[in-house]
């Protein structure tokens, strides 16, 4: 049930599919989602027509490998289980797809189950 976006600079399909299978995996290992539990938009951006901006902030040197990763999800998990979340996604997209760690960008934002509709027009967490 999380719904994923990933916007990366000069991405192709190739590593785009990377960034996405190292979050899909991340989270399957860290938090427990169901293997088949993928819903995920992948953005690659040229720079000119579509881009990212970011700068140094904190003193983590970000560069052209920027990698912006937004995930929804239900409520409920303990901090430490984000932390093992985060740590997990930046070292499978240097395993997957070459992106430094330094440039794995997450923010987390969590809903309740009435905020999920998977289709029909149906909340189906809704009890």
């Amino acid at each position: 049930m999380p719904f994923v976006r990933i916007d990366a600079l000069g991405a192709d399909g190739d590593r785009l599919d990377a960034l996405g299978r190292a979050v899909h995996d991340a989270m399957v290992e860290t938090i427990g989602f169901p293997p088949d539990d993928r819903f995920q938009v992948l953005t690659g951006h040229d720079g000119t027509s579509s881009a990212l901006r970011y700068d140094n902030y904190l003193g983590i040197q970000r560069d052209d490998g920027i990698v912006y990763i937004a995930i929804t999800m239900r409520s409920g998990r303990p901090p430490a289980q984000k932390r093992a979340l985060y740590r997990r996604i930046a070292e499978l997209a240097h395993a997957y797809a070459g992106t430094e760690s330094r440039n794995v960008f997450i923010v987390l934002t969590e809903n309740e189950s009435i905020d999920w509709s998977f289709g029909h027009g149906v909340a189906q967490y809704d009890t």
